[in-house]
């Protein structure tokens, strides 16, 4: 699955997505998650007067930007795949497109000659 807008994905999101892949295979496949949470955001408490330093990190995020690929899946047939991601997507702030390795590995080669094309 690859992403088509920037946007910061919570590690929540992210499980939600990976729980909703899982539960659609049903142990029939492997599921990669290739995002990582590694920039905390933090927040103050709600009561608190300004100043008196950075607040602690309230949760996680990952940093997507556009064609960055998200999640990748083996061992299932297309169509499975296909209906797993949609599944994934919708529990997901960013819209995003199912591509298989055949046309990822297409694109980046269009790209690299220098053919029109976006991911």
């Amino acid at each position: 699955m690859v992403a088509l807008e920037p946007s910061w994905i919570t590690n929540r999101q992210i499980e939600a997505a990976r729980i909703a892949m899982t539960r659609y295979i049903k142990r029939g496949g492997q599921v990669w998650i290739q995002i990582f949470p590694d920039k905390p955001v933090t927040a103050k408490a709600a009561g608190s007067r300004m100043g008196s330093g950075k607040g602690s990190p309230e949760y996680w995020v990952a940093v997507v930007k556009p064609g960055r690929v998200m999640f990748e899946m083996a061992g299932v047939t297309e169509e499975v795949a296909r209906e797993a991601m949609r599944l994934a997507g919708n529990k997901l702030p960013i819209k995003t497109r199912f591509v298989s390795k055949e046309q990822l590995d297409a694109e980046v080669t269009a790209r690299e000659n220098g053919v029109g094309g976006e991911a």
